[in-house]
């Protein structure tokens, strides 16, 4: 009972998060005139998933004394997110505008800025699964897949950053959705009051998904699954998903490109520098957990990519993503 209460009020917690940090996001974009591709697919992504890509770091330099475990749950929480944003997080925010939009209901967003993340994001994990079968003997080669992986991150944020005065010339230009919150409390609307209700709102997040952690973990050992299972499972939906609320937010206001740039972009960022945290830090090799999820993971991705190049993406598309995420859950559970 305690637990399932700990549990709502980190979920609340999120949720003010959320609108807090949105608010002032769309502020930001719209002051500085910039995309509403290089605010989700950057600001937003990165803004989120920064604190809880610490995770493997923490869990492979400051874990417990069994190093083989810390490295689990290291490499499981590198490869689980990608997973989670390319299957339940898509499939969530599909759902949260189903009813409005129905299965054959179009979502709109910005092509051009949605295929080159998605184009960044399948090049990078395709480097990182190449990665698992070079033996640590080869540090040489190691080395270099992991200045790639870092190299291609730098380019998708160049390339980004490059068309977003077009963009915005284009009618793509960030717009703020009311007032920003700090104004109505007498405060004036300036960069100094808009990035600290930013932090304000990240910090709140960070809280928010800790407490979820927290419970979701006590939870976990009710259940009795391996550290590596339940690294590529429990851990990315506790600390990536319920930041992605920022996602729902956006597409209930058809504000469809920052929805998607925010999780979109947080997979080029996660599946570029994680992975190549990973080959520094941890033994980085294939295990039938590991393998199977990159594979579920660049199936999903391939899936959105090929359906935003087919006549655009629809309700639908994204629930077969949700799909594709509890076949593998019911896989691994129960083979």
């Amino acid at each position: 009972m305690v637990l399932g209460f700990e549990l709502l009020i980190a979920l609340l917690v999120i949720l003010v998060a959320a609108e807090i940090f949105t608010n002032a996001l769309e502020h930001l974009g719209e002051r500085i005139g910039i995309s509403e591709g290089v605010t989700g697919s950057l600001f937003a992504a990165v803004g989120t998933a920064l604190p809880e890509s610490t995770v493997p770091v923490v869990a492979v330099l400051a874990g417990g004394a069994n190093a083989e475990l810390n490295a689990d749950i290291g490499v499981g929480a590198i490869l689980g997110a990608p997973l989670m944003l390319s299957t339940l997080s898509l499939c969530v925010m599909a759902l949260s505008v189903l009813r409005r939009r129905g299965l054959q209901g179009h979502l709109r967003p910005e092509r051009s800025g949605l295929q080159r993340d998605l184009t960044f994001f399948l090049t990078a994990f395709a480097m990182a699964f190449i990665a698992l079968f070079v033996p640590p003997s080869l540090a040489a080669v190691r080395a270099g897949i992991a200045i790639a992986l870092v190299l291609n991150y730098f380019i998708y944020v160049m390339l980004t950053l490059r068309v977003s005065a077009q963009l915005v010339e284009d009618g793509h230009g960030t717009e703020a959705h009311g007032d920003l919150f700090l104004s109505k409390v007498g405060l004036p609307e300036n960069m100094g009051s808009i990035v600290g209700q930013m932090l304000l709102g990240l910090a709140l997040l960070v809280a928010g998904a800790k407490g979820f952690v927290y419970c979701v973990e006590h939870l976990s050992d009710v259940i009795g699954i391996s550290p590596l299972l339940l690294a590529l499972l429990i851990v990315p939906i506790a600390t990536e998903l319920p930041e992605k609320v920022n996602s729902v937010i956006w597409i209930r206001r058809g504000k469809d490109t920052l929805a998607f740039g925010n999780i979109t972009g947080a997979m080029v960022f996660q599946g570029s520098l994680l992975p190549a945290l990973g080959l520094a830090i941890t033994p980085w090799q294939p295990t039938r957990e590991v393998i199977v999820g990159v594979i579920i993971t660049y199936v999903a991705a391939l899936w959105m990519y090929w359906m935003s190049r087919s006549g655009g993406l629809k309700i639908w598309h994204l629930l077969v993503n949700g799909g594709i995420y509890a076949a593998y859950v019911t896989g691994m559970l129960v083979f």
